[in-house]
């Protein structure tokens, strides 16, 4: 996995970058090598909004891009519930590439249903008694 750390307005410092790697580690485990993260900080300067530092990640995949955006009271905060969201996220989209090609061979294995046999009879028995009452 390819970590990219970066700010919006300004400059992030060591220690956060440092605990954004390593939260962000966990993931390293279930993505491919060559898959590509992002992650943007910024801060809004608003006194009215309690929740400014904001933090927001794009995992590049091989099929859908992920995307995840939290906020919260400081960069660390937001990172961890960032990570929250986003192994859900990296679940699910495995759980699909993993299990869906397993249901559709399964589904064409079986093949179609043929209609019952007792139709057939009923459609035969109908056709002869029209012939019968003409």
């Amino acid at each position: 996995m390819r970590l990219r750390v970066k700010s919006q307005h300004g400059r992030v410092s060591e220690s956060v970058r440092a605990y954004a790697e390593k939260r962000l580690a966990k993931l390293d485990r279930r993505l491919h090598d060559l898959t590509s993260v992002e992650v943007t900080l910024s801060r809004q300067h608003n006194p009215s909004i309690p929740d400014d530092h904001r933090a927001e990640a794009v995992v590049h995949t091989k099929g859908p891009t992920l995307v995840a955006h939290e906020s919260a009271e400081s960069f660390e905060a937001a990172i961890d519930r960032l990570v929250d969201k986003l192994e859900r996220q990296v679940e699910r989209y495995r759980d699909k590439r993993t299990h869906e090609p397993r249901r559709s061979a399964r589904q064409r294995q079986d093949g179609p249903l043929e209609p019952p046999e007792e139709h057939s009879e009923e459609e035969g028995a109908s056709a002869e008694s029209g012939e019968e009452a003409a």
